[in-house]
């Protein structure tokens, strides 16, 4: 090696260290950044020159080193794993979430759940049979059939309430992820740029990463990396994003009511969209009707199940009884919205006490006979107390194997960010670590550029001079 190739192998030492330096500061600078993947300055040797030269002295070494690319440290493997365990656990949580505001809504058991309401109104049936005579155990009934169809009709209102907040969140995320996926083929289409002119786009592919895994959780999306830098984002086994260009979803315009057909589709063709996993198919279960398991749907026709029972049954018996010698009874319970659900409309029609039915047909006046009946409906095997019981304890079933699963899911998604995180964050300890190597490597450079220049000098200034000073 000349002594002028020296300065050149010194000054490549320099100029890698500091770049080395300066990825290492990188990560220390973004080590509570949001998705950033650390990266590495990956040193290469630069090989001697092999040509044979007039001046050559024999063996020589190395032209000292270059950075031959920054890698950046993440893990595609544990990247697909994340964003799969992702769309999973979203989904269960998102039917988790929906029956927990279910239950919140039905509050069984409880003093004002509708269980109780109905022992209540049974229990005043009694105690009209008991006193048939009595206006004050009428009024009491009243009241207690009142309040019945209150909590009914508010349990049931609850219901179609959450229907539309969640097909609201629904609409939303939908836009959200025609959003999220126009951002990714932007950045598909500046990764791709940006490595053509030999750059390094780590930083916008840590971008992508976080909205590609924004997708999975939302739609249930996975990537598939391409060779150009780019990624194509799949869902249902079609592309939501093929490198530079983004395919929109849509949810059906006519889906505004409840027990309408729910379901999602792309846009230009207008094909279904067959997403499996994410918060968006969560939305679409809670929603669906009920011949498709749609879970909110579900919860209002048994809330109609409940209410036309009592209709009937009551109805039926009042009608058989008699409100005063020889005047049958009419209609206890009303729906007052004809063709609407019976759970939101359900009323009682009886205002007057005197009206009450509760005498057998030639009873007489102080006969409570019928009312006594009328009580005992609650414990018919195919009453409306066992409609209601039959739902409640489906519905806590259900809940809790979904609140498990959204638990299990969870767990198992936490477990594969952790594995991602480690193999892919910021560890300061490993960076100063780093940073002080790549110093004393820089600074040992900078003693063989001096100590190259004292020899120059000496080469240059002081060969030949002889008997100065």
């Amino acid at each position: 090696m000349s002594t002028f190739s020296g300065l050149s192998t010194a000054l490549s030492s320099l100029i890698a260290q500091r770049q080395a330096l300066d990825v290492a500061g990188q990560n220390v600078a973004n080590a509570n950044t949001v998705g950033y993947t650390r990266q590495r300055a990956d040193l290469a040797s630069v090989a001697a020159q092999s040509a044979p030269s007039m001046f050559s002295t024999g063996l020589t070494v190395g032209n000292g080193t270059t950075v031959s690319g920054i890698t950046r440290m993440g893990d595609v493997f544990l990247d697909a794993r994340v964003r799969a365990e992702t769309g999973g656990a979203s989904l269960a949580a998102s039917r988790a979430d929906t029956y927990s505001q279910i239950e919140s809504t039905v509050a069984e058991p409880g003093d004002t759940g509708v269980s109780n309401a109905l022992q209540e109104f049974w229990a005043g049936w009694s105690d009209v049979g008991n006193t048939p005579g009595s206006t004050a155990t009428r009024n009491v009934l009243l009241a207690d059939a009142t309040a019945l169809t209150q909590r009914i009709s508010a349990g049931y209102n609850a219901i179609t309430t959450q229907w539309s907040q969640s097909r609201t969140q629904l609409e939303a995320a939908v836009v959200d992820v025609n959003s999220t996926a126009t951002q990714v083929a932007t950045l598909n289409g500046s990764i791709r740029g940006v490595l053509a002119s030999g750059g390094s786009a780590n930083e916008l592919i840590d971008q992508r990463d976080v909205l590609v895994t924004k997708l999975s959780a939302a739609i249930g999306a996975s990537a598939t990396e391409r060779a150009d830098g780019t990624v194509d984002v799949m869902v249902g086994g079609n592309a939501l994003v093929r490198g530079s260009d983004a395919q929109a979803i849509a949810l059906n315009p006519n889906s505004h009511t409840m027990g309408s057909q729910i379901s999602l589709s792309w846009a230009t063709s207008g094909y279904p969209l067959d997403a499996t996993a994410g918060t968006i198919v969560g939305l679409v279960t809670a929603l669906a009707p009920v011949a498709d398991g749609g879970i909110l749907t579900g919860a209002a026709k048994s809330y109609d199940g409940l209410a036309t029972a009592l209709i009937t049954q009551v109805n039926a018996a009042h009608h058989l009884a008699e409100s005063s010698p020889g005047v049958a009874g009419g209609d206890f319970f009303t729906a007052t919205a004809p063709g609407s659900s019976a759970a939101g409309t359900l009323s009682v029609a009886i205002t007057d006490p005197a009206l009450v039915a509760v005498a057998k047909p030639g009873g007489g006046a102080l006969d409570g006979s019928m009312a006594d009946t009328i009580s005992q409906i609650g414990t018919q095997a195919a009453g409306p107390d066992a409609t209601w019981s039959a739902f409640v304890v489906d519905l806590g079933v259900k809940s809790s194997s979904a609140t498990q699963s959204a638990t299990i899911t969870e767990s198992t998604r936490s477990n594969a960010a952790g594995l991602q995180l480690s193999n892919a964050s910021v560890d300061l300890d490993e960076e100063s670590t780093n940073m002080l190597a790549f110093q004393r490597a820089y600074e040992g450079a900078a003693r063989v550029l001096t100590a190259i220049d004292q020899m120059l000098d000496t080469l240059i200034n002081r060969t030949g001079v002889v008997g100065i000073g």
